[in-house]
């Protein structure tokens, strides 16, 4: 098995690389730097029938699983929205300094692969690599793709999103090194309710005194999770005079991803499906890279069409779906 920890942007060619060479894929998120090679691991998985693992281990810990149950039993009535927040001061990106020397040791050229050469500056390189498109995609591909994903885990139907609305902006105007944004609020109006995504780069706090959370508002009471525990919100029956749910909690909780590569190395034996595979990291991918589209263009809201792959009367969105590889490196053929 290959286990792929690498930027964003080497995702695809390596995961696509291991498929061909007979090899299980344990893939971090976002799932690749791109949508269309999201589309290429998805496609590789499935042509040389290799397991594939996308590293969204909260579908593996306990207190993901439990908030799923309770909202897919309906403990919480309708499910009218989704609220999810992430508040990281890493958001803002590191302070603009001048390229430097590529450090001894470093085979810079390399790491770059399939990515636009440049000078080396340590802002582009370990630890703040992903605020440039080039590799990643900012606080939004980083956590939102993992509290995102657990908004899709609760659809009667996980799905791509379809029309999504995006206001986007770097708001800290200090002199930071970034592509991306640091504030983006974005909506989805989904099949089955409203997934509204709060993001802020620079702050520490947050709703329900939580930096980063989920909220499951149901018509019974609201479901408030992070990687601690949760805690359940219950509303109040005016006619019966009491909460129409009981209050539950769980806390204490840690890190699962230990429980989910577990799963991976189990699913390499038994040829089952892991809890997260390339399908569900794909949705995940696109809930993430869809607004970070709209926002790179400037336009308030996108319209994918999942039938054809493609934005809907937006060629400049359309020219995003694909990345361009600098030579030697290829994008990969699945159909050759």
């Amino acid at each position: 098995a290959v286990i792929i920890g690498t930027p964003d942007h080497w995702h695809c060619l390596i995961a696509v690389a291991a498929c061909q060479a007979g090899k299980d894929v344990y893939v971090e998120k976002p799932m690749a730097n791109t949508i269309g090679e999201c589309e290429l691991m998805v496609k590789a998985t499935h042509r040389y029938n290799r397991i594939m693992q996308v590293g969204q281990q909260q579908r593996s810990g306990q207190a993901f699983i439990e908030s799923r149950n309770l909202v897919k039993s309906g403990y919480l009535g309708k499910i009218r929205k989704v609220n999810i927040w992430s508040n990281f001061n890493y958001g803002l990106g590191n302070f603009i300094q001048p390229a430097m020397p590529i450090p001894q040791g470093v085979d810079y050229d390399f790491w770059l692969g399939p990515a636009t050469s440049r000078d080396f500056n340590p802002n582009r390189f370990h630890g703040s690599w992903r605020h440039f498109w080039d590799y990643g995609g900012g606080l939004m591909s980083d956590w939102g793709v993992h509290l995102l994903d657990m908004a899709i885990w609760v659809e009667e139907t996980p799905a791509t999103p379809s029309l999504v609305q995006v206001y986007a902006t770097n708001a800290n105007m200090e002199n930071r090194d970034r592509d991306t944004f640091d504030t983006m609020n974005v909506l989805y109006p989904k099949k089955d309710f409203l997934i509204n995504y709060d993001m802020n780069g620079g702050l520490q706090t947050g709703p329900y005194n939580k930096p980063y959370g989920i909220g499951y508002v149901g018509e019974k009471g609201t479901l408030i999770l992070n990687r601690n525990g949760y805690e359940i919100y219950p509303e109040w029956d005016t006619v019966a005079k009491e909460p129409k749910v009981q209050a539950k909690n769980l806390d204490g909780m840690t890190e699962s991803h230990n429980l989910h590569v577990a799963n991976f190395v189990q699913c390499i034996k038994t040829r089952e499906q892991p809890v997260c595979p390339p399908e569900a990291g794909r949705i995940a991918a696109l809930h993430a890279h869809i607004p970070n589209i709209a926002a790179r263009i400037g336009a308030e809201q996108l319209i994918w069409n999942e039938e054809i792959r493609e934005f809907t009367g937006n060629a400049s969105a359309n020219e995003l779906i694909w990345p361009t590889y600098r030579a030697p490196w290829i994008l990969p053929d699945i159909n050759s």
